[in-house]
């Protein structure tokens, strides 16, 4: 069955207030649409936890710091709808601009500390877009939890934080990447990379787990960071903003595997910036 595409925040809450009449919780999906399999595992985790699924389609220009990217991003709104038919969606919220942001709006979310660094120090204003629109998205639905990929780890991350720090009703949980084949996280950029660079986009996952495995076997940070960057480098990546290791509980930096991490790294390939991260496991 079709689910209801909702355009105004009036209908939403409506709607979602039938829904909880009906005896229903609520979880909600956030995305830019472009959906593809990583999207759908949210939706299934959303329906697993026993939850009717409203999920968001909302390009956010907010959290574009390069209009050109905001331009390129993929957009069919159709497809989206056609692909999540099958899973019993029970609304997607597809609201224009205007609706998300009316005339004279003012307010900005922004949350310090774990936006410092990686995609925070690269995309400026770019968080505060996401901790904008995603604190909006959780008022405007007040779902009883909401699904987010763990691609987006700092992302995940600001979310947690800016829940707690403003005490908003909803749980947030964070679901595993998935990855196609040859272990290239999934994701709605990927369509924009060519035949050529979709083929060297897999060393990306290749290289991270690699060094995780050397960081794991007691080899220096610093040496292993800077052979990883080399070798992307070399294979046809056009720019590194960053490959580093972090603390997994705060994102803090870190030069010595002392305590629970992942190796994050943001890369150019076809002028496509490609995002990913790994855990390092530990004996």
């Amino acid at each position: 069955m079709s689910p209801v595409i909702v355009r105004t925040i009036d209908e939403l809450r409506l709607r979602v207030r039938e829904l909880r009449a009906a005896g229903h919780t609520i979880g909600l999906v956030p995305t830019m649409g472009a959906l593809h399999e990583g999207h759908l595992s949210l939706v299934q985790a959303a329906k697993d936890d026993g939850h009717k699924v409203i999920v968001s389609i909302f390009v956010n220009p907010t959290q574009f710091n390069d209009k050109k990217d905001l331009e390129k991003y993929p957009r069919n709104e159709a497809a989206d709808v056609a692909l999540l038919e099958p899973l019993d969606v029970a609304i997607v919220w597809a609201p224009h601009v205007e609706e998300m942001y009316a005339d004279g709006f003012a307010t900005t979310v922004s949350v310090s500390g774990i936006t410092d660094g990686l995609c925070g120090a690269t995309r400026p204003g770019h968080f505060d877009g996401v901790a904008t629109v995603v604190s909006k998205l959780l008022l405007q639905a007040l779902p009883d939890a909401a699904y987010f990929g763990q691609k987006d780890y700092q992302q995940l991350a600001v979310i947690n934080r800016l829940v707690a720090d403003l005490n908003i009703p909803a749980k947030i949980v964070g679901c595993p990447i998935l990855r196609e084949v040859d272990g290239l996280a999934m994701s709605s950029r990927n369509v924009r990379l060519s035949e050529k660079g979709r083929k060297t986009a897999a060393l990306l996952f290749q290289t991270l787990s690699q060094s995780a495995e050397d960081i794991d076997s007691g080899k220096s940070v610093e040496t292993v960071m800077s052979r990883s960057s080399e070798a992307l480098l070399a294979a046809g990546f056009e720019a590194i903003d960053y490959l580093e290791m972090r603390s997994a509980d705060d994102l803090s930096p870190m030069t010595e595997f002392d305590r629970p991490a992942r190796l994050f790294v943001a890369a150019f390939l076809d002028g496509v910036r490609l995002i990913d991260n790994v855990v390092v496991k530990g004996r």
